[in-house]
């Protein structure tokens, strides 16, 4: 496991970035696991910016989203489709033929769970997957629980992940309580991870995942068993990990 302890948000999300990025570049048509939420817009933002420069160029790319609010259109403001529109995709040479989401607003969820398995599948599994990780630990909305959810699955949000997504609502009412999220097979089978976490209030979370046992009560505990990760933090999130010589 990599560790890059960065001095604040804005050198994690350039830090992240060029790990996305070198991807892309020494392989165009690599397959990216992608995240929403606030920890990656930096580094989408940065991206964003070379892409413009012309540094770096999404052309081949082709794209995983993790999870999708049950029950939002593409368009609404609050799905995750909109959210990547918004921050990525709209702003880059990438084909949008290429770029996948999970349908919120398929009647047959289990279907679509099943077919979004598939289109991971036939791309040949995901190269590099960029993570954010929740207070609780979840990954994509993998949230706590007895096992470690396999496929792509629908999920019930706890009262804590509700909680933190209420100010993106008019009304915690307004926040979905169901999403469609990539299981855990998927993200521990891609070829690398990237983990980005940044400020004081993950800290704690972030030592649990770890240092602590592998239990799906910490769904990203499961991280420490994969071959590849790397962990992108500022000083904040990084401090109980770093605190008395405990880096990785």
């Amino acid at each position: 496991m990599r560790i890059y302890e960065c001095a604040d948000y804005r050198a994690m999300s350039r830090q992240a970035a060029n790990i996305i990025s070198a991807e892309v570049i020494s392989k165009p048509d690599c397959v990216l696991g992608l995240a929403t939420g606030s920890s990656p817009v930096g580094a989408y933002e940065q991206l964003v910016e070379w892409y413009k420069k012309g540094d770096v160029s999404f052309k081949e790319t082709r794209t995983v989203n993790l999870d999708e609010y049950r029950g939002l259109a593409p368009d609404h403001e609050q799905s995750y489709r909109y959210f990547m529109q918004k921050n990525l995709f709209d702003h880059i040479d990438i084909n949008p033929e290429n770029t996948n989401v999970p349908n919120g607003l398929a009647e047959d969820v289990d279907a679509e769970c099943a077919r979004y398995d598939r289109v991971i599948e036939e791309l040949g599994g995901i190269d590099l997957q960029l993570l954010g990780m929740g207070h609780n630990g979840h990954i994509g909305f993998n949230e706590p629980a007895d096992s470690f959810p396999l496929g792509t699955h629908v999920v019930n949000l706890t009262e804590s992940t509700i909680d933190a997504n209420k100010r993106f609502f008019a009304s915690e009412a307004d926040v979905p309580r169901q999403a469609l999220t990539m299981g855990i097979r998927s993200i521990v089978l891609a070829r690398r991870v990237l983990v980005v976490v940044s400020g004081r209030d993950k800290a704690d979370i972030v030592r649990r995942a770890f240092l602590g046992p592998v239990t799906p009560q910490v769904p990203a505990s499961i991280l420490q068993l994969h071959p590849d990760v790397t962990l992108v933090g500022d000083r904040d999130a990084l401090s109980e990990l770093m605190r008395g010589g405990a880096a990785l």
